[in-house]
């Protein structure tokens, strides 16, 4: 509690004040904050050094990635060409030039079972092949699929000579 030097009557008793003088507050607060403005610059040390230069080439990327695509039949092809199971390794080793450590982008039909998909997944990794991707598509922006108006698609037209 404060008390107030205006007194309002000729007795000795000072008026209670209820205001917080928060003057001495903000000045300590400016100070720490010009110490720290300070000293911050000064906590950080910067050690010269000389790091050395590597001569080693980069990795090249390779021209074309390797697309295994699982068909609706359960038959396997490397984009348009279709290979039979029992030469999927050997296939794999002519596209990839026989380095095993080329990642294998796997994509399947989704009507393709999920044990059909983890039997092809273990061929490639008894072949050796152990990076491997899945490759889906990407779906419409959830506030496109909330508004089905915004989204439309046309429908897609029938072949010749069916209905």
């Amino acid at each position: 509690m404060a008390g107030s030097l205006n007194a309002r009557d000729d007795s000795d008793e000072l008026e209670v004040n209820h205001e917080i003088n928060v003057t001495p507050f903000i000045d300590v607060m400016l100070v720490l904050l010009i110490i720290f403005m300070v000293a911050a610059p000064l906590s950080t040390v910067d050690v010269h050094v000389d790091l050395p230069v590597s001569n080693a080439q980069p990795a090249p990327r390779p021209s074309e990635p390797i697309f295994l695509t699982v068909k609706a039949d359960l038959s396997l092809a490397f984009g348009n060409e279709p290979i039979a199971r029992g030469a999927l390794k050997s296939a794999l080793d002519g596209k990839s030039q026989g380095n095993r450590d080329e990642r294998v982008f796997v994509r399947a039909d989704k009507t393709v079972d999920f044990g059909d998909l983890m039997q092809v997944m273990n061929e490639l990794r008894s072949a050796g092949y152990l990076k491997i991707a899945l490759v889906g598509l990407e779906t419409a922006t959830p506030s496109a699929a909330a508004d089905p108006g915004a989204a439309a698609q046309p429908a897609a037209t029938p072949a010749p000579g069916q209905p």
